[in-house]
């Protein structure tokens, strides 16, 4: 990752943590809690259809990049321009802990 053009950071997301609450009824709600906002690049991955529920849906697969953060842990989601991309990996890509590339998947229905 040498040479990295920090210009290529024209995303602006916000990364959320899910947060869990007893309703009172002897079950949880699940809600979203922003743990940051900055700038990072988005790119498509991969793109398909599945059936889920007995209808399709499309699921599409992204890589994000991002100034590198050690906070970032399963469960978490970003959110770019409305939509919800949940993070399923995360690794420092030359291990000099200047960046962080995010796998994230987008599930429409």
């Amino acid at each position: 990752m040498t040479g990295f053009d920090a210009g290529r950071l024209s995303n602006r997301v916000t990364l959320e943590r899910p947060v869990r609450a007893a309703d009172g009824a002897g079950g949880a709600t699940l809600d979203w809690q922003e743990v940051a906002t900055f700038w990072a690049r988005i790119e498509p991955v991969e793109a398909g259809e599945r059936n889920a529920a007995d209808r399709l849906a499309t699921r599409v697969t992204h890589r994000i990049t991002l100034r590198f953060r050690g906070d970032v842990e399963g469960g978490m989601r970003v959110v770019h321009r409305g939509r919800n991309l949940a993070v399923t990996a995360w690794r420092d890509p030359d291990e000099t802990r200047r960046l962080l590339v995010l796998e994230a998947v987008e599930e429409r229905p």
